[in-house]
């Protein structure tokens, strides 16, 4: 088996049909399977997966485990010489596959591929491609400055500002929306790392991939669009919860030890900042529904 494609899906019936609709016209010239692992949605993306693409492999969970954790078990069950990470809110361009394993079996130190990716109308989605998210780089992103110098190589290293979207080139982190992986990459560097419920793994994991000696690589003429699903206030509330969280994890598994009380700080006044943030709009939003 070449390719596996494993998706992790929750509550995105509708998206999910999309993508699974649009992998499987990419994937076609592909000896690939398919493996979606259903996080225990209640909105009958399990039946729908069964009665409309019966060449998929359905794993239904008995709870919501997470994302990395579903993964994994994605992975475990798939058996492609490249495993192929997609989030269920994508559309993958007809040619993104060939293209993107063309790439990979052709760059000997390529561990993983990520795409260009655009959103629904069809702007370049800076999460493409980023660097490490070192305590200096993430204080230049979440401060705005790496807004103010897109194209600087020191102010905008979260994104690598210094390396146009129209060109391939190396990244440090890829995202989970789009991870072509080598498995003898992912042999060495191991499965995602299931202290991570949701955001931060796919960093760790692309992280761990450089560290073990392999390339990751930015592609930009691989691709795909994602749509970002919209949330409630409440949902939003748990999802910063959840990315700040995974924040503390990354940088206590990768920063020095020096670093640690700092960042940890730095990230739980983050936190609170942004939680306050929501709450603020969500009241104007209460008073001003018009």
């Amino acid at each position: 088996m070449e390719l596996s494609a494993v998706i992790v899906s929750y509550n995105v019936r509708e998206l999910l049909r999309g993508a699974l609709q649009s992998l499987i016209a990419a994937a076609q010239a592909t000896e690939h399977e398919i493996i979606v692992v259903d996080n225990n949605s209640s909105d009958g993306s399990a039946g729908m997966v069964s009665r409309e693409f019966p060449s998929v492999r359905l794993i239904v969970s008995d709870s919501n485990e997470g994302f990395a954790s579903a993964c994994n078990r994605g992975i475990l069950a798939s058996s492609g010489e490249y495993i192929l990470i997609l989030n269920p809110d994508t559309v993958t361009r007809p040619d993104a596959i060939t293209r993107a394993l063309d790439f990979i079996k052709t760059v000997p130190d390529a561990g993983a591929a990520g795409a260009h990716m655009t959103d629904k109308n069809g702007k370049f989605l800076p999460e493409s491609k980023r660097g490490f998210p070192s305590p200096l780089t993430s204080l230049f992103r979440f401060t705005g400055l790496g807004r103010l110098f897109p194209r600087s190589a020191f102010f905008n290293a979260y994104y690598l500002g210094d390396k146009p979207e129209i060109e391939t080139c190396r990244a440090d982190i890829l995202t989970g929306a789009f991870m072509l992986i080598r498995r003898k990459a992912l042999d060495e560097a191991g499965l995602f790392d299931t202290s991570f419920f949701m955001y931060g793994e796919d960093i760790d994991l692309s992280w761990r991939i450089r560290k073990a000696g392999f390339s990751n690589y930015y592609l930009h003429d691989v691709h795909i669009t994602h749509f970002k699903g919209s949330s409630s206030g409440q949902e939003m509330e748990t999802s910063v919860r959840h990315f700040w969280n995974a924040m503390i994890i990354f940088s206590e598994k990768h920063l020095r030890k020096g670093w640690h009380v700092p960042v940890r700080a730095a990230v739980s006044l983050l936190k609170w900042l942004s939680l306050t943030r929501l709450r603020v709009a969500k009241m104007v939003k209460s008073e001003n529904p018009c």
